[in-house]
């Protein structure tokens, strides 16, 4: 045998042994890294620019909020230890922790790291109202007035009007806590916060590593150091139908929603995990504040727009039980209360609409009485998304004497011509933006018509708009959700929009995975997530 064989021979042994060893220690180490995939992709680690939940999720690994949300949407304290609020709701005064530090960067000083201050707090606020960063989560400082650091630990925030939700509206992850120094420093390859994990690699459209922060603050009931986990890594595979045969193959730890390419074979038509899946696999379920609902745009030539009536019996056309049962497999609460979601205080209690087929033709009949309109027309806007659900409403309310047309459309020209007012009827979405009914109220208060304000549909009822304004002024919850209820019987009343049905997260996790919990914003958080080998 030559040398140059001789050579080739140590090489590929020395190789084999390498790589047996490095397999040998990932397959040693796999229950230390929790695995998830974001088909989406990632485009901001900016907190300032986590506003769906592609971005939200790794930020909320990275940052931390002056307050949070428990499991129960209760507000507790996060880098804040306490709170006050003045007597006229207008300031709001936090003292920080002395405990919580950033993630170590060279930044500050060799290997170091600092305590958070409320200077730190100061500018993490201010910056998103800054032109130059052009922060989507701006709106989230519109009542604020002024934001000042009193000392190294205390933080004042004084509004320019009341408003009882803005303590809600703190643990967003537009407000999450950042050094000074960010300034100097880029957010895609040195996100610093103070969250459990601590940013290690991103590789644009391939993977993205965070790395535990062995700094992290919070410990278990126990005591014990969070979080346990060694590593997060989010991969990018573009498509769901990849995602999903990721997940059942072990690749995955963890799957979020359900997408039509594997609904079917993934849970029953009753909503029950497919029993293939039951050995390795838990399903959860959870309301999630997120209303599904068509929307009648009031400002509309159209006589079908202008008439309760019509509104009232479309909503009543068709059968809400059957189509969660059938086109989302029992994935959902089927929306027969008002607009205000399962999950949340200030529900109308009065009920809602149920599938009363006689009642919508009698209705549809005194429309006809009235405007003289024979053929009454409905023309729904929808992405492509949601066409088995308009069709399925389609076939329902045609059934009672209206001709219903679909108008399909990309999801971001759908957004443009609702926002313009040039959609008569359109199906959409709300998703809470913090854990408050005055949320999905404020849909329908006059002074937020679009485009400069969320009210798509321009209903305008001056006893609604009293009492909306009443409820921003009340600081009592049993006294503000009393008038939220209210305000949702009036729109069950007058029906500017049709509630299909109330979301529910639905998460499916490997049974290796414990501690991941499910919540109604559908927040990842992993600081107490384990993996058994």
């Amino acid at each position: 045998m030559n040398s140059y064989s001789i050579f080739s021979l140590l090489f590929l042994l020395n190789w084999l042994v390498l790589t047996s060893c490095s397999n040998s220690e990932l397959k040693n180490r796999d229950h230390l890294v929790f695995r998830y995939n974001e088909h989406a992709n990632i485009t901001s680690l900016d907190p300032a620019f986590a506003k769906d939940q592609r971005n939200i999720w790794p930020s909320h690994q990275l940052y931390n909020t002056l307050v949070k949300l428990d499991e129960n949407l209760a507000i507790e304290g996060d880098i804040a230890q306490a709170w006050s609020i003045s007597e006229d709701g207008l300031t709001y005064t936090f003292k920080l922790k002395d405990d919580v530090f950033f993630h170590k960067h060279q930044i500050f000083g060799r290997d170091s790291t600092r305590q958070v201050l409320a200077s730190d707090v100061e500018y993490s606020l201010k910056r998103l109202t800054d032109p130059d960063v052009a922060s989507p989560g701006s709106w989230v400082m519109s009542d604020v007035k002024r934001i000042k650091a009193l000392n190294d630990s205390i933080i004042e925030i004084e509004l320019s009007q009341k408003f009882p939700a803005f303590l809600g509206l703190l643990s967003s992850k537009f407000c999450s806590v950042l050094p000074v120094e960010m300034d100097q420093l880029d957010f895609q390859t040195s996100p610093i916060g103070t969250g459990p994990f601590k940013f290690k690699r991103w590789e644009i459209g391939e993977k993205l590593v965070l790395r535990k922060n062995n700094l992290y603050f919070k410990t278990d009931a126990e005591g014990n150091p969070l979080p346990y986990l060694e590593a997060v890594a989010i991969t990018f595979l573009p498509d769901k139908q990849s995602e999903f045969l990721a997940f059942v193959q072990g690749k995955l730890d963890f799957l979020s929603g359900l997408d039509p390419s594997y609904k079917d074979e993934l849970i029953t038509v009753t909503g029950e995990l497919n029993s293939k899946f039951e050995t390795d696999i838990a399903m959860e379920k959870s309301p999630y504040l997120n209303t599904e609902y068509l929307g009648f745009y009031l400002d509309s030539d159209s006589e079908e727009m202008k008439s309760k009536a019509f509104r009232r019996a479309i909503n009543y056309a068709f059968d809400r039980d059957k189509m969660i049962k059938y086109l989302r497999n029992n994935i959902g609460i089927p929306a027969h209360k008002g607009f205000i979601p399962e999950g949340l205080s200030g529900r109308a209690k009065i009920r809602g609409f149920t599938y009363q087929p006689e009642k919508a033709r009698q209705l549809i009949q005194e429309f006809k009485e009235e405007t003289g309109i024979k053929a009454p027309t409905l023309i729904i806007s929808t992405n492509p998304s949601y066409i088995d659900l308009v069709e399925f409403i389609q076939k329902e309310v045609q059934r009672i004497g209206v001709q219903v047309a679909i108008d399909v459309m990309p999801p971001s020209t759908i957004r443009q011509k609702r926002s313009a007012g040039q959609l008569e009827t359109f199906r959409a979405s709300w998703i809470a933006d913090y854990p408050d009914a005055i949320n999905y109220l404020s849909l329908f208060y006059s002074e937020n018509f679009s485009p400069n304000g969320p009210n798509y549909t321009h209903f305008k009822n001056e006893t609604y708009d009293q009492l909306y304004e009443e409820a921003l002024s009340l600081t009592k919850d049993s006294l503000r959700y009393e008038l939220y209820a209210q305000m949702d019987s009036l729109l069950i009343e007058e029906a500017p929009v049709v509630p299909l049905y109330y979301d529910e997260v639905v998460r499916f996790r490997s049974k290796a995975v414990e501690g991941l919990g499910i919540n109604p914003f559908n927040l990842l958080d992993l600081s107490g997530v384990k993996k058994t080998k």
